[in-house]
């Protein structure tokens, strides 16, 4: 693409995460402490597959490739549950003649003309994409750590190699915890470029506020797709109204949570069930309603709860 565009590849990226900033600002989404880049963690992803390479789980292919060799990792399969035998029967993988077993992967790969390339010990080349998020998770958060998160669809094959390159190379258990995101459909229907249904966060925001957008999302579960519609998000933001309306004279700002509050016990039993917003979400209005009744001690709640998940901060539902 940066070829395509007439110009270099630093260009072409920083001009993505500009973009991409300026979404997850405009959504109240924080800053994380990290943003690594992979071209800037090429040596420790040579150092990766170096020891790899020691504990005879990559092998140098005749094309000039480097691949890992998946049948001598014990645990292979283990985050999607099945064995070797049965994903190679349940999923597409490519058949390559330079490979010992199709479901092995690149760990280097030799350069092509015009391609980026990097020196190694096995030639010019560059490193497999898996490899880029073993590597950069490993250097910044250590060699074993307690989630990683990512799409579902990511589970086979990048994850489970992710788990055999990390393991692999440093003999420790990699993630306690993963969770996998759903899908986001339009209408019912997965969203994607070539049916043309995807909308941009920029449209979304021209018509809906961004914490209507935020409530939206967490009245799902993170596993479960997302359906968006206009018609949902008019839902959506019916419902934040309300909350607001049931909310009104309760002060905005970020109120210490009493935890021991029944309305806060369970609203932290579901989060800790498996991160559920929807039962936390849906709880809010249980105690706004009381505050609306006027039981006093219960009215700064919502709004304290609430702010774990980035809504109920305003004083006035009227600009949503």
């Amino acid at each position: 693409r940066a070829r395509e565009n007439g110009e270099t590849r630093g260009q072409l990226t920083d001009r993505c995460r500009r973009v991409m900033e300026e979404y997850a600002s405009a959504l109240g989404v924080e800053a994380p402490d990290n943003e690594p880049r992979a071209t800037r963690y090429v040596p420790q992803m040579r150092d990766m597959i170096a020891a790899l390479e020691r504990r005879g789980l990559a092998y140098r292919a005749a094309d000039g490739d480097v691949n890992y060799a998946v049948r001598k990792f014990p645990g292979y399969g283990k985050l999607s549950g099945k064995s070797i035998d049965e994903l190679r029967a349940g999923e597409r993988v490519s058949v390559d003649a330079s490979k010992q077993d199709p479901l092995d992967f690149v760990l280097w790969k030799r350069s092509k003309p015009d391609e980026p390339k990097w020196p190694s010990a096995w030639g010019e080349g560059r490193p497999g994409w898996h490899l880029e998020c073993s590597a950069m998770s490993c250097t910044l958060l250590g060699e074993h750590f307690d989630i990683h998160g990512g799409g579902e669809d990511l589970q086979f094959p990048h994850h489970e190699n992710e788990i055999a390159q990390s393991e692999g190379a440093s003999g420790k258990p990699f993630v306690n915890y993963w969770m996998h995101n759903g899908f986001v459909r339009v209408d019912e229907e997965k969203m994607s470029k070539s049916l043309g249904n995807f909308r941009t966060v920029r449209e979304i925001l021209a018509s809906f506020d961004p914490e209507v957008v935020r409530f939206f999302i967490v009245r799902a579960h993170y596993r479960s797709p997302l359906n968006y519609s206009d018609a949902h998000m008019q839902d959506a933001k019916a419902a934040l109204t309300r909350l607001y309306t049931a909310l009104r004279g309760c002060p905005a700002a970020p109120t210490a949570i009493d935890w021991d509050e029944p309305h806060a016990v369970r609203f932290k039993a579901a989060m800790d069930d498996d991160f559920g917003t929807p039962e936390a979400a849906a709880g809010l209005f249980d105690p706004a309603n009381d505050g609306n009744r006027g039981a006093a001690p219960l009215a700064p709640q919502p709004p304290a709860l609430g702010g774990v998940l980035g809504i109920l901060q305003r004083d006035r539902p009227e600009s949503l």
